[in-house]
Formats: structure tokens, C-alpha cells, sequence
């Protein structure tokens, strides 16, 4: 069986999250985005595709090739 390569995105807080919900601040720190400008790369797995929907309008995505 051959392998699927697994597709990776950066993903950078570019708004606070100060005054937003409580879901979308734990979201941000779940996926590892503490202040601004912070970086993290993940994984495109469904799960953290659904996460940084949730919190699209603090972020900016990139797609790593």
C-alpha cells in the first residue's frame, strides 16, 4: 500500500484575541498560537482544518509544499 504524503500548512496569528469568544481563544491555543505573530506548522488533517476555520478571521494560512 503506498503511502498518502501528508500536506502541511503554517498557520500565523495576525489579530489578538482579546474580546473574542472563549472557544476561538482556546482554539488559538490549542493549535499552539500564543501572542501575535506567532507561527506554527501542522499537519492538514481534517481536525486542525476545522480548528483554523474556527478561528479564520485571527489567522493567516499558508500551504507548505
Amino acid at each position: 500500500m503506498a503511502k498518502k504524503k501528508i500536506e502541511r500548512i503554517r498557520v500565523k496569528l495576525v489579530r489578538s484575541v482579546i474580546g473574542h469568544k472563549p472557544n476561538q481563544r482556546a482554539t488559538a491555543k490549542a493549535l499552539g498560537l500564543g501572542k501575535t505573530n506567532s507561527v506554527v506548522e501542522k499537519d492538514a488533517t481534517p481536525e486542525i482544518l476545522g480548528m483554523v476555520n474556527t478561528i479564520s478571521h485571527l489567522v493567516e494560512v499558508e500551504e507548505i509544499k
